[in-house]
């Protein structure tokens, strides 16, 4: 083993680590924004800001994740995944567009729809992890 591949691993690992590490941070991001958005019981400004960071953190570790793996699996991580991304993204938009509205009604109910974005984003993350454990 030469010194060098001590220090500088291949490309396809660190892309890895690098995925794993954004998906991860995800689901941090996503999870500080939905629990304390429902103890608040109020969608805040802060809840859509870390939303919104989740959902570049997930974009950035699945297309990673994608050029690692060359492509889209049609599997049940892959389509759930798909599905999850999409609900993500749709659930910032709204959640941006019903603070931007000032809804006190839609402010006080958007928690609802987050645990639900948040328990369905859940699936892809979970069978990542155990179709994907080596």
């Amino acid at each position: 083993m030469l010194f060098s591949d001590i220090f500088i691993m291949p490309k396809t690992h660190s892309m890895l680590s690098f995925s794993i590490v954004t998906i991860t941070l995800a689901l941090l991001w996503y999870s500080i924004a939905v629990w304390s958005e429902k103890y608040s019981s109020k969608l805040k400004l802060r809840h859509v800001f870390f939303f919104w960071i989740g959902v570049v953190s997930d974009t950035a570790g699945t297309l990673t994740m994608s050029l690692i793996s060359r492509g889209y699996l049609f599997d049940i991580h892959g389509i759930s995944g798909a599905v999850a991304l999409l609900l993500m993204l749709f659930h910032a938009c709204w959640a941006t567009i019903v603070i931007i509205r000032k809804n006190e009604k839609l402010i006080s109910n958007f928690h609802k729809f987050s645990m639900f974005v948040w328990m369905i984003w859940l699936i892809p993350y979970i069978t990542g992890v155990i179709l994907h454990m080596k």
